[in-house]
């Protein structure tokens, strides 16, 4: 062959290299080919084929080879099903192709998961297990990670499978007969999921509420309370905890702005009374109203100040309780505010005990306060307190026989008290008109023979009571001599 010839052949033999295509890059692919297939999950059980596509490469006879090996027993063609999947056929899939002794590039891998079976949750929207005769309920049926996948579902009970049931069940106009446990399943192709938990639904009838009153104290459960305190009217639900609630709303027959589950009354005042009732609604369905709870607004009582014990006389020394009453509300929760005088002393509390000396005497008043309302003040209580003195009753003159007609003076002396500013009091009682000082000047008859008594007063402090007694003979006649004798002729 000529050198000619030689070039000519390897020039053709170049050009036509050059032009010959490469063979093909394979594509693994899934079948079937629903979402989750695209995102290359499988659950354990369902089937699966694997295949290898080579574009532009139809007709021709290829044979094919896969990784993983296993795959290539028995010998392999364009397809590899895998029937009841485990998690051992998870991982990466990819192949190539043979067309007589020219191989294709290995394909990009494919990435198969296989998970176990989900298990679907049975939800209620909205999502209260109890509702009410008369609501709406939507049962639904939620499978994680198999959104998008095309399942078909089965409920329990039976009846929520006519007509061919899907995602959600809708209720309207709930039934006590709507009541009861649900599940459902899922399914797609062959291959079921497990069945879910069992949700419980109740429906009862729409709950009564009942007002209640805070603050809780024993008079207000009687509906009472005192003008200018703070109240709260509160609607409350049996079981309905947690529902979105709006509420109406009556006093009396007048029905008044609040929505809400309660409302604060500041400052009550007494058109501020009368019945409350109150009924709540959820969605479309309304509660009954409420039995009436009635509210009283009352003027704020007036305390009283009692002494124990309760005697009119006390001594220096004595315990003496002073107390503060308010009738008809005993066991409110009151604090106190007490008076001696116009000098505010420090007892909060309604009663308190004193062991009694000169200065404790006074007038006692006092006041309570229960929230921000105040009683008005308690009339004045006077303490007096006997002191360890006792006065002297003298007479003057202290002549021991005083005849009728003559003049007495009765005298109080107070040993020790010079310069007080005492008062007197006496007995008999005749003597305290007019006011008495410390003594009394009579000119006496035989109707004033008897005991005098009289004891001092300072300020809230007493003395002792002293005695003396006085007796008043006839006054005595006295006869001149010839007056005894003419009387003495007269009776010869």
């Amino acid at each position: 062959m000529s050198d000619d010839v030689l070039f000519i052949i390897l020039v053709l033999s170049t050009v036509i290299c050059g032009n010959a295509e490469a063979p093909p890059e394979p594509t693994v692919t899934l079948q079937p080919s629903g979402t989750q297939i695209h995102s290359s999950v499988i659950y354990s059980g369902e089937t699966v084929t694997v295949r290898c596509e080579i574009q532009g490469g139809e007709g021709a006879q290829w044979t094919y080879e896969w990784r993983p090996h296993k795959a290539n027993t028995p010998p392999t063609s364009r397809e590899y099903t895998i029937s009841g999947a485990t998690k051992s056929d998870g991982g990466g899939y990819s192949c190539r192709g043979k067309r007589d002794s020219s191989w294709t590039e290995w394909s990009k891998s494919i990435t198969l998961t296989v998970l176990s079976p989900p298990k679907p949750t049975v939800t209620l929207q909205p999502s209260w297990t109890q509702i009410y005769s008369g609501e709406t309920v939507t049962v639904r049926c939620e499978i994680q990670g198999g959104e998008g996948a095309q399942w078909t579902y089965e409920w329990r009970p039976a009846k929520l499978n006519t007509p061919p049931t899907s995602r959600e069940y809708r209720i309207s106009g709930a039934t006590k007969s709507d009541g009861g446990g649900y599940s459902c399943i899922g399914r797609r192709g062959s291959f079921y999921t497990q069945w879910s938990k069992s949700i419980t639904l109740t429906v009862s009838s729409p709950p009564k509420p009942t007002v209640t009153l805070q603050p809780s104290w024993t008079q207000i459960y009687s509906g009472e309370i005192y003008s200018g305190e703070t109240v709260t009217v509160r609607c409350e639900i049996q079981g309905g905890e947690g529902a979105q609630w709006t509420y109406e709303w009556r006093r009396g027959q007048v029905n008044i702005r609040p929505t809400s589950s309660e409302y604060t009354i500041s400052r009550a005042t007494e058109s501020d009374s009368g019945g409350y009732s109150c009924r709540g609604r959820r969605g479309s369905s309304w509660t009954e109203w409420s039995d009436i709870t009635t509210l009283n607004v009352l003027s704020p009582p007036k305390p009283t100040v009692t002494l124990q014990p309760s005697w009119t006389q006390i001594y220096s020394g004595d315990r003496v309780t002073v107390r503060c009453e308010i009738q008809g509300v005993e066991r409110a929760q009151w604090t106190y505010e007490w008076r001696r005088g116009q000098s505010s002393i420090h007892p909060t509390s309604s009663v308190y005990t004193i062991r009694v000396t000169e200065s404790d005497g006074g007038g006692y008043s006092c006041r309570a306060t229960r929230s921000s309302s105040w009683t008005e003040w308690s009339d004045i209580t006077t303490l007096r307190v006997t002191v360890p003195i006792e006065p002297t009753v003298t007479l003057q003159p202290s002549w021991p026989q005083i005849y009728s007609g003559e003049t007495v003076t009765v005298r109080c002396e107070i040993q020790g008290g010079e310069g007080a500013q005492w008062t007197y009091e006496w007995r008999p009682a005749k003597l305290n008109t007019p006011p008495t000082s410390n003594e009394y000047r009579i000119t006496v008859t035989e109707s004033d023979s008897g005991g005098y008594s009289c004891r001092g007063r300072r300020d809230y402090s007493l003395t002792y009571w002293s005695n003396i007694r006085l007796t008043v003979s006839c006054k005595l006649q006295m006869f001149h001599p010839h007056q005894l004798f003419h009387q003495k002729y007269l009776f010869l």
